[in-house]
């Protein structure tokens, strides 16, 4: 019987330095979204750009599409971003040749309009360059403050392993602040095992989660096994910032040397699979290494098969960008940006085992 758990993956930086918690309070956790583009100020498109507080995306995007007196399809975001927090992020409306809606009137507790401005394009999902955060850590019950400048500076160098988070598999915060895990997974099991989920949502969620584990699946096995940044013949190596990729070859020494330099500097990342059809990009000897981890769970893979999925790559590590902590008594603030995609939780596990505060009730990706 397969039993997907959730978490088992390595650590880069040697585990948690403490325990402590965030989300206590709405302003405990506060992310800026900024977007791949600058709007051009014409056209038929509004983006409206949102400071939110204690509300999920969706829900603001119907209250934003009952406003405008607009169908929901023509309401779009770039991305979700977490409830119980406070988020500024960007919406686009379509106004289908019907007059504009004087959007600074909007009102609604929990959202304040910062900007509104014109964009001839829609507003789609993954157009954002970065994420920023601060986040809050509180309850510190071991703060070395040595220790974790420390760490704060090795993953400034080394990065962190670019996990999903666990949001991506389901997490429910008890009243207490803690986190029963994997509802996403149980999912995710039942259509390994050949059961069908006739709720689009949840079966959209449980592939998911299902890719996202073998992902995460994959970068452990790296990171356990293989010396910090080593390489193998036939590595896919893709450019910083770009979804393309090429594949490594040792038997250039100079070339090696070059490319060894180049994953120093971060110009280049190792990736590994995120499963499905096809071939994996990856030859020789990385091949063989990514195959041998995908056959472990052989039955996962033939899933994504299943489910048609195309065979697509994510970088191995994640690296932090603005790093930058505050600590006084038994708290932390830590501030930092990411690409878009990204998981902040991926980033304080390996400085601390983090629960949710008491009034946290559902995070969700």
């Amino acid at each position: 019987m397969l039993n997907l758990q959730v978490d088992p993956w390595t650590h880069l930086h040697g585990g948690a330095l403490f325990n402590a918690t965030i989300k206590t309070q709405l302003s405990d956790f506060k992310v800026f979204e900024t977007l791949s583009f600058e709007p051009n100020s014409s056209g038929e498109h509004t983006l409206i750009h949102i400071e939110k507080t204690g509300l999920n995306t969706a829900f603001v995007a119907e209250a934003l599409a009952k406003f405008g007196k607009l169908p929901l399809r023509n309401v779009s975001y770039a991305g979700r971003k977490d409830k119980y927090a406070i988020t500024s992020q960007w919406f686009g409306i379509y106004h289908g040749g019907k007059a504009k809606t004087d959007w600074l009137t909007f009102e609604m507790p929990g959202v304040r309009i910062i900007e509104t401005v014109q964009n001839e394009r829609k507003l789609r999902t993954g157009a954002i360059k970065s994420n920023k955060f601060e986040i809050v850590m509180r309850d510190i019950d071991t703060l070395d403050q040595a220790a974790l400048l420390s760490r704060i500076e090795a993953i400034k160098v080394r990065g962190v392993p670019n996990y999903y988070g666990n949001q991506r598999f389901g997490e429910l915060i008890k009243s207490d602040g803690s986190v029963i895990l994997g509802g996403n997974l149980q999912l995710a099991e039942k259509l390994v095992n050949g059961e069908e989920i006739r709720n689009r949502n949840k079966r959209s969620m449980a592939i998911s989660a299902l890719r996202s584990w073998l992902f995460n699946h994959f970068v452990s096995n790296r990171i356990s096994q293989l010396a910090y940044q080593a390489l193998l013949d036939g590595d896919a190596l893709s450019l910083s910032g770009s979804n393309s990729f090429f594949i490594h070859a040792q038997n250039d020494e100079a070339l090696l040397a070059a490319t060894t330099d180049r994953l120093k500097r971060g110009d280049v990342l190792v990736t590994a699979p995120l499963w499905g059809e096809g071939e994996l990009d990856s030859q020789g000897q990385a091949r063989t290494f990514e195959q041998s981890a995908a056959d472990e769970y052989s039955q996962v893979c033939d899933t994504l098969v299943r489910l048609q999925l195309s065979q697509q790559r994510r970088p191995v590590l994640l690296f932090v960008e603005d790093f930058s902590v505050q600590i006084s008594d038994n708290s932390a603030v830590l501030s930092f940006s990411l690409p878009s995609g990204c998981f902040a939780t991926s980033v304080l596990r390996e400085i601390a085992n983090v629960k949710v505060g008491s009034h946290a009730h559902v995070i969700t990706s």
